[in-house]
C-alpha cells in the first residue's frame, strides 16, 4: 500500500499548453488556471530556456511557442579604451555638470571618471609623469592588443596573469579578464590544472642564502636524457647556479654548487630530496661531506611537497623553455638554459613575490626602490639588473680552504699552487 502523494505526469501536450499560456498572461496566472503548481510552470519555462533544443522539455512533436528563440552563448566582455581627447571632453564636462551626468551622457562609469581626476591632479602637482589627456589619438584597443601579444609571443610559455604582471612592471596597466580574452582570441588554450590541497604548509626564508633548494629535471633532447640541476635561493626565487649534466653524479651537484657558492656566497641551510647524489643513507655521502666542510646545515625532504618551490620552478622552466623550444644538440641546449636562466632572474615577475617583482629585485634588496618607481609611475631604469662594473663591488682576491688544502682565487679563479714536498 502506499503510503506519499502520487507524483502527477503530465503529457507533453500539456506542457506546451502551459508554456504558450505563461508566455502570455505569466507563469502564477497560467498555473492557477490550468491547475499545475506554479513552480512546475516556472521549472519547465527554465529548462526550456536552458536547453539547447527549441523543444525542450516539450517532445519534438509538440513544439515550444514561437516566442522561444535560442540564445547564443555570451560573448565575453574586453575592457574598453578611451582615446585622450574624450577623456579631456568628459573632464571638462564635469567641471560644468558633474561626474553622474557626465557617467550618463558619455557611458563611461563613474569610477573611471575619478580615476582620471586623480591622475590629472597628480601630474599637475608634478608627482607623475603620464596625464590621462595627452596622446594621440590612435586606436588604443589594437595598441593594447598588440602589446599583450608581443609579450606574450616573447615568450610563448606565459600565462595570462604572467602575462599581466609583466606589462605591470613595465607601468602598462590592464585587466587580467582583457590579457585572457585577448590571448584566448589568437589561439592560447587554458591548461588543465589539477589542485592538490593535501600540503597546505608554507615556509620561507627570512634573507637571501638562509636556504639554497637543490633538484634535477629529467629530460630529454634528440634521444639522450639529460639532468638539468637548479639551485634555488628560498627567499628570493633567485637561481644562484644551474648546469645541465649527462648523469646525476656527485661531482656534477659539488662542482654546480661550488661554482654557486663562489659567486653568491655560501647558504646556512641546503634544501634536497634523498636522491643518492645529495644524500647517503649509509655512511657520509661526498656532498654532504662538502656541507660539513663549509659548515652548512644539510635538510633531507621526505615529501616532494616540502621542496615545493623547486618542484614549481621544474613545471614553469618545462612550460616556458623546454615545451617551446627544439634543440639540436647538448651545446645549443645549455645557451638557451643559460638564456631562460637569466631572463628568469632579471625579467620575469613572480607571483610569490607580489606579482610585479623579479628576483633579482629581493635577492639584490632592490624591492622597495623599485615597487616605488612602478607605483609613481616611473621607469625602473635598470633596477633589478646587475650593477654595471663601475659599480659592482668585486671580490679580486680569496683564500679558501678545501678538503683540508689551501686554495687561493683571482677574480673567482682557482690558483693552483704547488704541491708541499
Amino acid at each position: 500500500m502506499s503510503t506519499g502523494q502520487q507524483k502527477r505526469r503530465y503529457a507533453a501536450k500539456e506542457k506546451a499548453k502551459a508554456l504558450a499560456l505563461a508566455e502570455k498572461i505569466g507563469p502564477a496566472e497560467a498555473a492557477r488556471k490550468l491547475g499545475i503548481p506554479e513552480g512546475t510552470v516556472t521549472m519547465w519555462r527554465y529548462m526550456a530556456k536552458k536547453s539547447a533544443t527549441p523543444t525542450s522539455p516539450v517532445s519534438p512533436a509538440f513544439p515550444m511557442p514561437e516566442t522561444e528563440t535560442k540564445t547564443e552563448p555570451p560573448k565575453k566582455v574586453v575592457a574598453k579604451a578611451y582615446k585622450p581627447s574624450l577623456r579631456a571632453q568628459v573632464l571638462e564636462f564635469v567641471a560644468d555638470h558633474g561626474v553622474t551626468a557626465a557617467a550618463a551622457k558619455f557611458g563611461v562609469t563613474r569610477f573611471s571618471i575619478y580615476n582620471w581626476k586623480r591622475q590629472l591632479a597628480l601630474h599637475a602637482e608634478g608627482k607623475t609623469e603620464s596625464s590621462p589627456v595627452s596622446g594621440s589619438d590612435e586606436d588604443l584597443a589594437a595598441k593594447r592588443d598588440e602589446r599583450i601579444l608581443g609579450e606574450w609571443k616573447a615568450s610563448a610559455g606565459l600565462g595570462p596573469s604572467q602575462v599581466r604582471n609583466q606589462l605591470r612592471r613595465q607601468g602598462f596597466k590592464v585587466s587580467l579578464h582583457t590579457v585572457r580574452c585577448v590571448m584566448e582570441e589568437h589561439g592560447y588554450v587554458p591548461p588543465k590544472v589539477r589542485r592538490n590541497n593535501e600540503h597546505n604548509q608554507r615556509f620561507e626564508a627570512v634573507r637571501p642564502n638562509q636556504m639554497w633548494h637543490l633538484d634535477f629535471l629529467h629530460r630529454h633532447i634528440n634521444k639522450q636524457k639529460v639532468y638539468v640541476l637548479l639551485i634555488l635561493d628560498d627567499f628570493s626565487r633567485f637561481i644562484v647556479g644551474g648546469a645541465i649534466w649527462d648523469g646525476e653524479r656527485v661531482a656534477a651537484v659539488q662542482e654546480t654548487f661550488s661554482s654557486a657558492v663562489a659567486r653568491h656566497g655560501k647558504p646556512e641551510k641546503v634544501l634536497s630530496d634523498g636522491g643518492s647524489a645529495f644524500h647517503s643513507w649509509r655512511g657520509l655521502g661526498a656532498f654532504t661531506e662538502l656541507l660539513t666542510e663549509l659548515e652548512i646545515d644539510q635538510i633531507v625532504a621526505q615529501n616532494p611537497q616540502t621542496n615545493g618551490k623547486l618542484e614549481v620552478l621544474n613545471a614553469n622552466i618545462q612550460k616556458e623553455l623546454f615545451n617551446h623550444e627544439k634543440f639540436f644538440d647538448l651545446g645549443e641546449t645549455q645557451h638557451r638554459f643559460l638564456a631562460w636562466v637569466d631572463f628568469y632572474n632579471f625579467r620575469r615577475t613572480h607571483h610569490a613575490l607580489g606579482g610585479v617583482l623579479v628576483p633579482a629585485d629581493r635577492y639584490f634588496g632592490r624591492a622597495e626602490e623599485v615597487l616605488a618607481c612602478i607605483e609613481t609611475g616611473k621607469p625602473i631604469g635598470g633596477i633589478g639588473e646587475p650593477a654595471c662594473l663601475s659599480e659592482r663591488q668585486l671580490d679580486l682576491f680569496r683564500i679558501s680552504s678545501h678538503r683540508g688544502q689551501v686554495e687561493l682565487h683571482l677574480l673567482g679563479h682557482r690558483i693552483p699552487l704547488p704541491l708541499a714536498r
